[in-house]
């Protein structure tokens, strides 16, 4: 079986499972809009649940058609000969084989930039508007995009300007060079993000309400978490969505506050959201999945190393390598554009994992706190944020990477009899 059909096979089943799957969570959302599960019908009302089931709807249908866009573009730029238009257009534009390389990457991150650019303008100034959660104005989304855009250059540039000098210069062993620029690239990134990327997009404040501070901090101590500060975020600017993160590495870690969220929860429940999150610190979670992802990262480079050295690798993907210039640039783009395709049905499993994780940390939570303020919480987060409480089982097993809130909270409710 040739590389074209294999991709082309994939690519359909591709398509076909991620539409299969939005239009199951419509139709189930849809089915149960008209009862609350009895386990929140005290809490939320049948209004905010059907808000939720149209919310959800909208956000899948939205979905269905980026997801043929994506389809179509990537059908476009490989099987329809428009990578192929690309490259042949820079090699007759630009002789520096690096700018034409860097040409080509660019103009393709950029072309799928432009075709993403009207999903997030519907989704934030139409979808997002109309069920109340919008505070995005159109300055602040072009100022975002402007940051976001240079900021993709200033660290992009190099990176990928490292690799392929890597790609040139160290004949077979670039994939394990190229990996280690790529860890060391990411934690740097990591480690930066709180006070210096961040800051490029949103204010933060340190936590002035002294008792919550206290409580934090207490919390922190109690479970071993070292921190730098504490701080609160201007998330209501944008969005009326609550949440809270941690963020950096090393001596660089910061627990941040959305405003938004600490007008809807009340100490305890805080408390209880974050001593969930200490628990992902408290099981190496997020150190595990940053360990998981760099090793899947090399598989990856490994692979890439030994397909570009293949002409049937650019041939069977509907290009025709330059034949007296370096095809670096050109095998990266190939590779990254279709990875996707293959790597798709990881995903059950990788969902799996986190919701296991998620499960973890809440049962650390109901120790360190009392498991009903976490239940609170949750029920209040999921009201204001109109998450669905009748997410299809299917989709949820593919996609979720937290439990259905139906069966996060019978997992808490039975820590209760133990307390």
């Amino acid at each position: 079986m040739t590389l074209l059909v294999l991709f082309v096979i994939f690519l359909v089943a591709d398509f076909s499972v991620r539409n299969y799957l939005a239009l199951r969570q419509i139709r189930h959302v849809r089915a149960y809009q008209d009862q609350v599960p009895a386990e929140f019908s005290h809490h939320i009302s049948l209004r905010s649940h059907q808000r939720a089931a149209k919310y959800t709807s909208a956000r899948a249908q939205l979905s269905l058609l980026e997801s043929t866009v994506d389809t179509a573009l990537l059908v476009g730029l490989l099987l329809l000969g428009g990578l192929q238009w690309l490259d042949t257009f820079w090699a007759r534009t630009l002789d520096n084989d690096w700018l034409r390389q860097l040409a080509l990457i660019g103009s393709v991150f950029f072309l799928g930039g432009l075709v993403q650019l009207p999903f997030t303008v519907w989704r934030t100034f139409v979808l997002e508007q109309r069920f109340g959660f919008n505070r995005m104005t159109p300055r602040l989304f072009v100022s975002d995009l402007i940051k976001t855009l240079l900021l993709s250059v200033l660290l992009g540039v190099p990176l990928i300007s490292a690799v392929l000098w890597l790609m040139a210069s160290t004949g077979s062993a670039w994939p394990w060079w190229a990996w280690l620029i790529w860890v060391s690239f990411s934690l740097c990134v990591m480690w930066l993000f709180p006070s210096v990327i961040a800051p490029l997009f949103n204010q933060f404040k340190p936590l002035e309400r002294a008792d919550l501070k206290h409580r934090i901090e207490q919390l922190a101590q109690r479970c071993g978490f070292t921190l730098s500060g504490l701080f609160v975020m201007d998330g209501s600017k944008r969005s009326a969505h609550g949440n809270a993160y941690f963020t950096g590495i090393g001596n660089n870690k910061r627990i941040v506050f959305f405003d938004t969220l600490l007008n809807k929860l009340n100490e305890d429940e805080i408390e209880a959201v974050l001593a969930h999150e200490l628990g992902h610190f408290k099981f190496h979670h997020i150190r595990k999945r940053m360990v998981l992802s760099f090793g899947l990262s090399l598989v990856l480079l490994l692979c890439l190393g030994w397909l570009s050295q293949h002409v049937w690798f650019y041939t069977e993907l509907g290009v025709l390598p330059q034949l007296s210039r370096p095809n670096d640039g050109l095998a990266l783009i190939l590779f990254f554009l279709t990875v996707p395709i293959f790597t798709f049905w990881a995903g059950p499993l990788f969902s799996f994992l986190s919701r296991k994780d998620e499960y973890q940390a809440d049962a650390f939570a109901a120790q360190q706190s009392r498991p009903e303020f976490l239940v609170q919480a949750l029920i209040k987060l999921y009201d204001d944020n109109a998450a669905t409480l009748t997410p299809d089982p299917l989709y949820s097993a593919y996609y979720a990477s937290h439990p259905a809130a139906v069966q996060r909270v019978h997992y808490l409710k039975q820590f209760y009899e133990k307390n």
